[in-house]
């Protein structure tokens, strides 16, 4: 359990979660990593903590440093569980440290916690001295916590930006230039479009301020920490924040006795000889929160579902549930199926469709029981007809 020495006197604390498979509705087949930073000035100050169960794990990390009763500030960027879950256990062995957060990061720890802690409440633009380092502190509200803060050391180009910019993956890597940009982009891409992407225009904000400080680093709470691609994930944080799509498709379905899929592979085939580049995923196969990086990347998006007791699949509206929520915007959506006699699956489909405000340049193609041949070519067609809409 050692510590890693990111800068002269600031360290890597962190615990690795190489078991989680599950993080609220989100698949992490990699695990993860819950960051902690020490910093050791005149006053030794620790940024964020970790999930409860790996607090011992991250004090063996800080006891290989400095004695953790000599912590004189605990900076709480973001309440969440996972990165406050440790707050009390530190605060009994450093009983007179103090807490460092924002007013409503204050509010949620009180709630979760009901502890009567010490607190130095910050807004953005206040500074905090500890030594040889200033703490500036800025507040981003709802990137993705009403509470969520960065904290920034200028001496260090140091950004501690705790969820922004993080990824979940558990690995013996602690830097991105370790991994490489493929795969850490691919993971912070996943990690983005499941946690931060409802929340572009704040993370627009967010980015705005982050664009002016000198950087060297961004040390993020979870997953590896950026020291080489740091304008190439920034550039991607902005594309994501503005809902800049590529030009492909995606299609997901579920299908009952093989119908929908019969038209999901004419949309395929029609999208495909136009020049657009697709990808299929199938519900049944493929969790929610792998298809949502697809989301993420594609401008079109076709959906489809056969009717079941007089709506769609309930893993198609699963699906929906989850990505309405999700918020994206700016896609061109396409709604498909097939029925026996009500057909209110698809139509269902592309109500939902209009609630996010998709554009739908074709109406909803929904056949009855098994498409022959003829409706395929039609369908194929359309698929062509989307291609252009692009």
């Amino acid at each position: 359990m050692q510590p890693l020495e990111i800068k002269p006197g600031v360290y890597w604390v962190g615990g690795i979660d190489w078991n989680l498979r599950y993080f609220h509705g989100y698949r992490t087949p990699l695990g993860s990593t819950y960051n902690a930073y020490l910093i050791v000035d005149q006053k030794v100050t620790l940024v964020d903590t970790v999930k409860h169960y790996l607090a011992e794990e991250m004090l063996e990390r800080i006891a290989g440093v400095i004695d953790p009763r000599r912590i004189d500030y605990v900076v709480v960027n973001h309440v969440e569980m996972d990165h406050s879950g440790s707050v009390p256990t530190v605060m009994e062995l450093a009983s007179r440290a103090k807490i460092v957060t924002s007013p409503k990061g204050k509010q949620g720890l009180e709630r979760h916690y009901k502890k009567n802690w010490d607190y130095l409440q910050v807004n953005t633009g206040d500074e905090l001295k500890i030594g040889a380092r200033t703490l500036k502190f800025v507040q981003t509200p709802m990137v993705h916590w009403p509470d969520s803060m960065v904290t920034y050391i200028p001496e260090d180009k140091l950004l501690l930006p705790n969820d922004a910019f993080g990824q979940h993956i558990a690995s013996v890597e602690r830097f991105d230039d370790e991994l490489g940009w493929n795969i850490v982009r691919e993971e912070a891409a996943k990690y983005y479009a499941n946690i931060v992407f409802p929340y572009g225009d704040q993370v627009n904000k967010a980015l705005d301020v982050v664009e002016q400080l000198p950087l060297d680093m961004i040390a993020p709470s979870h997953g590896v920490i950026w020291r080489t691609y740091l304008k190439e994930i920034q550039r991607s944080y902005r594309q994501w924040a503005n809902n800049e799509s590529e030009r492909q498709a995606l299609i997901v379905y579920d299908t009952m006795w093989g119908s929908t899929r019969k038209i999901a592979l004419a949309l395929q085939s029609g999208l495909e000889e136009a020049g657009i580049p697709v990808t299929m995923r199938f519900l049944q196969t493929n969790h929610i929160s792998n298809i949502v990086p697809d989301v993420l990347r594609s401008k079109i998006i076709l959906i489809g579902t056969p009717t079941l007791n007089n709506g769609m699949l309930p893993t198609v509206s699963a699906f929906l549930t989850y990505i309405k929520g999700l918020r994206p915007k700016n896609r061109i959506g396409f709604a498909f199926g097939s029925y026996g006699w009500g057909g209110q699956g698809a139509r269902q489909v592309a109500e939902v469709i209009r609630e996010m405000g998709w554009e739908m340049p074709e109406e909803p193609i929904n056949l009855r029981y098994v498409p022959d041949a003829g409706e395929l070519a039609q369908v194929k067609a359309a698929g062509g007809r989307l291609a252009k809409a692009l």
